[in-house]
């Protein structure tokens, strides 16, 4: 096949049109550089992880986009509440009383609508958008990323060309699996099956809108996510193990376990499955470094953290802009190496280690919210920093040290960083 070469001047290509790179190449855009993003697939489309943290308000205010979230209507969040195996609620961790802000107030967004909208809002700003456009591999100049091959939705392939590319290519993370970069965490190994509900009971007043964590055997759990038009994204974690003892049938395996949590039975038994039920395994991955010479990785393309405190799209938007603010440093500096990218490279490890350790004490046997706040009521606000996203900068060893006296606190993990060769 011939290849044809794009000759347009581009200063950076990014790689994924989701939550990421629309962000990233928003900003960048704005900055006045001229950005290729190439998607794979036709948006809008359909993606899991409806739930935001509040602090994605401050990404989602600097790309100018808070009208139009308010006028999408989307289901307002206010919490998080989490329900034991015996279907007894915990009191909810309500954000607005801890942060007087209009971000303590979030949203349960259609990932369908919501990342078309970033797209879109990327595209206003001058992005180069181009869907249905699928990146075959990098290109090299020595050990240096040069550009992409791609091939366009007419099938013919195509050489693109830029000092800087950006991988944002979510959980498919094309640089990770090419170069063998993909590191599995060494515990937090489950699997997904999720699928949706029509008109399944909703909890009243606040809590309509509330992000539900209800536990079940092996220490697994229940998401209930309350979406528009009276839809709920519900969603089981387990190991493998757990959740295949008896069958691999993702609907058999669904049903069986609504049966082990009162509240999930309760809920969902009013409402009416529709749709298929998908599964995801491989659930918590970080790369073995975060950028190359000429490349850079962000959101899931780089690390994904199980989701049990919401955490993906709040990454996948913070990531976008802390890569976009780097990368733009880079090319005003003309240098556009690895070593360019070291603290960014540390700060958002540093955050993801954060949510690391609250997820590692969540699946501990011995550790609970109640008994934690129990011990350390100074402790709460803390807490609950971590879980509205407040991570930047902070420094959380206090809330650390109180979980280990509940549960196995993990080391950080020594990879993720730039090539030490370059540091």
């Amino acid at each position: 096949m011939n290849i044809s070469v794009d000759k347009q001047p581009c200063d950076v290509i990014v790689i994924g049109g989701g939550p990421c790179g629309s962000t990233a190449s928003a900003l960048l855009a704005e900055k006045g550089h001229r950005v290729i993003l190439l998607e794979k697939e036709k948006f809008p489309r359909y993606h899991v992880g409806e739930s935001l943290m509040p602090f994605c308000y401050f990404t989602l205010k600097r790309l100018g986009v808070l009208e139009e979230m308010e006028k999408q209507a989307f289901v307002k969040k206010h919490s998080v509440q989490f329900v034991s195996k015996d279907g007894k609620i915990s009191d909810p961790f309500y954000f607005f009383q801890h942060f007087d802000h209009p971000a303590a107030t979030t949203w349960q967004v259609e990932r369908s609508v919501f990342d078309n909208m970033l797209l879109r809002n990327a595209e206003a700003k001058g992005v180069d958008v181009r869907e249905e456009t699928e990146v075959r591999g990098f290109n090299y100049e020595g050990d240096r990323v040069v550009g992409v091959t791609a091939k366009g939705k007419d099938g013919q392939e195509y050489t693109l060309e830029a000092p800087l590319t950006l991988d944002c290519t979510g959980r498919d993370a094309l640089f990770l699996r090419k170069k063998s970069w993909r590191k599995r965490d060494p515990k937090l190994n489950k699997i997904a099956i999720w699928t949706l509900y029509k008109n399944a009971k909703r909890d009243e007043g606040l809590d309509e809108g509330a992000t539900t964590v209800a536990y079940v055997d092996g220490r697994g759990w229940f998401w209930n996510i309350p979406l528009r038009n009276n839809i709920v994204s519900s969603g089981i974690v387990a190991e493998r193990d757990y959740l295949y003892r008896d069958s691999r049938d993702p609907k058999v395996i669904y049903e069986r376990e609504i049966e082990k949590n009162s509240w999930i039975k309760e809920h969902l038994g009013e409402g009416e499955q529709f749709g298929e039920y998908w599964v995801t395994g491989e659930y918590s991955y970080r790369g073995e470094h975060c950028a190359s010479d000429g490349l850079v990785m962000a959101g899931d393309a780089f690390a994904f953290l199980d989701p049990v405190f919401s955490s993906g799209v709040f990454l996948a938007l913070k990531s976008g802009e802390m890569a976009a603010d780097a990368i733009g440093k880079a090319l005003e500096q003309g240098d556009v190496s690895a070593g360019q990218f070291s603290n960014y490279g540390e700060d958002l490890c540093g955050m993801i280690e954060v949510m690391r350790k609250l997820v590692y004490a969540f699946y501990d046997e011995n550790f609970s919210f109640g008994e934690l706040i129990k011990r350390h009521e100074e402790i709460r606000p803390m807490l609950t920093d971590c879980l509205i996203g407040d991570l930047d900068g902070k420094d959380y060893t206090p809330l650390a040290e109180a979980i280990g006296e509940l549960a196995s606190v993990p080391e950080p993990l020594a990879h993720g960083r730039v090539p030490q060769a370059v540091t």
